[in-house]
């Protein structure tokens, strides 16, 4: 009992412990509630609250804060198996009625949520995915009216008021109707009457789509989200967040789901068979070119964790072929933290994509777009380069014409050695096999 009471107290301490998330000054970045700004580095967990164990969520939980995430994303009201019980046997809703959640089946993902916070983590809840309000494929069952909504989200927000959860609508659909939009709308507003408005809503689109697409303007939607996707190897995220930056509304704008690691090109399909995969470049390549593009962060998927692959249990779901306790170590989840930190070494929340300041010198396919990134003060700049082809600046962006200039491997954070790094043209050229990262800084005077 005594052991009990103090994990519980340890719990709520750690809750306490991570700071209330707001949309910063700025309105293009996140920031806890003291302003500082908050890097949101995201992992795909949808069936975590229902599939799971509480040993096998230990697990993946301390995995995924030791890479270096911050922010974890689960949906309460699952889309596989919905009309099958949790690792405990737990329903979540009695006869399918989202007025009547069952307290065992939630309490199971009060655990989990306080089981994250302990690790420092957030959880980016998603109240239902999205075949329970739009069945345009998947299973289903279309379960919610404007009035069910309204009340199912607020209690859930009122459940979740004091733990540190970023609201997430939508869930791999699109808003087709005008029926629709009033379920989404009413989900909005019982979130808001549930908790007050303290935890910020974004909204989780289908493949291709993005938040800005539906809900340009809507002011309960704190910051959009936009999906990328599984069909191509080189999706343009950066021109995703370039519109919802346009948007005479700005909000902070996020790739909530890219290519996945391990998950099958879809585009690339041929007979309906497989013939490739997404790997760890593949997802490099899109964090990159994302946060340097204007997001606030990032969302990395693997896609034998999203459904917790594991064929002893459960068939596979879309093509997953490795189990997710190997899936874990996948080298791109550690490549995300890679990223993160080099970020955070920065005054990140600075930067803004400028096109100009990379001379492009041939004519080069979309797939090695070189994404930079120009400080508002002209103090620094980041290129992301995709492949090991020359850099050439323009020096004149930067406030002064003496320059130092680092180089940085993508996958491993060390610092790689350039060629004739302050030659008059300023090509710079990395030892390095494939993509890297250039850090330019204007010397002090």
């Amino acid at each position: 009992m005594r052991l009990a009471i103090l994990l519980s107290a340890l719990a709520f301490a750690a809750s306490a412990a991570l700071p209330d998330l707001k949309v910063a000054a700025d309105h293009r970045h996140l920031a806890t509630a003291d302003d500082k700004p908050f890097f949101l580095l995201g992992d795909t967990a949808w069936e975590l609250f229902h599939r799971l164990t509480r040993e096998e969520t230990e697990l993946y939980l301390k995995n995924r804060a030791a890479k270096g995430f911050n922010t974890i994303l689960a949906v309460a009201l699952a889309e596989y198996e919905f009309d099958q019980p949790n690792a405990y046997g737990e329903m979540p809703l009695e006869n399918n009625d989202p007025t009547k959640p069952r307290e065992a089946y939630f309490q199971h993902v009060d655990w989990v949520v306080d089981q994250a916070t302990a690790l420092g983590l957030y959880t980016a809840m998603l109240p239902t995915w999205g075949d329970k309000w739009n069945k345009k494929w998947g299973k289903g069952p279309e379960i919610f009216t404007p009035e069910n909504a309204a009340i199912y989200c607020e209690w859930l927000a009122k459940r979740y008021k004091d733990k540190p959860i970023i609201w997430m609508l939508g869930g791999d659909r699109s808003v087709d109707n005008d029926a629709q939009r009033a379920i989404i709308r009413a989900m909005a507003a019982g979130l808001k009457k549930g908790d007050g408005g303290r935890h910020l809503i974004t909204f989780h689109p289908k493949g291709g789509a993005n938040s800005s697409d539906y809900w340009p303007d809507e002011a309960w939607l704190d910051f959009h989200m936009f999906q990328s996707g599984h069909g191509r190897r080189a999706a343009a995220n950066y021109d995703m967040n370039g519109k919802n930056l346009a948007l005479p509304a700005l909000k902070p704008t996020l790739d909530g789901e890219p290519c996945y690691e391990d998950h099958p090109v879809r585009g690339l399909m041929k007979d309906k068979k497989l013939t490739e995969w997404f790997d760890d470049y593949d997802v490099r390549r899109a964090a990159w070119w994302s946060v340097l593009s204007g997001a606030c962060g990032h969302v990395y998927g693997t896609h034998s964790i999203w459904q917790f692959h594991d064929l002893a249990k459960r068939k596979a779901q879309t093509d997953a072929r490795t189990p997710w306790q190997q899936a874990l170590d996948l080298p791109g989840a550690a490549q995300m933290g890679v990223m993160r930190r080099f970020l955070e070494g920065l005054e990140w929340t600075m930067l803004r994509r400028n096109d100009d300041f990379v001379v492009k010198l041939t004519d080069l396919p979309p797939s090695d777009k070189k994404m930079a990134a120009l400080a508002t003060d002209g103090s620094f700049a980041v290129v992301y380069s995709p492949s090991r082809a020359p850099v050439r600046i323009n020096s004149s962006l930067l406030k002064n014409t003496r320059l130092e200039f680092k180089g940085c491997d993508p996958v491993t954070g060390a610092e790689i050695t350039l060629i004739n790094p302050t030659s008059g043209s300023y090509t710079l050229v990395p030892y390095t096999e494939k993509d890297w990262v250039l850090f330019v800084r204007a010397k002090q005077p």
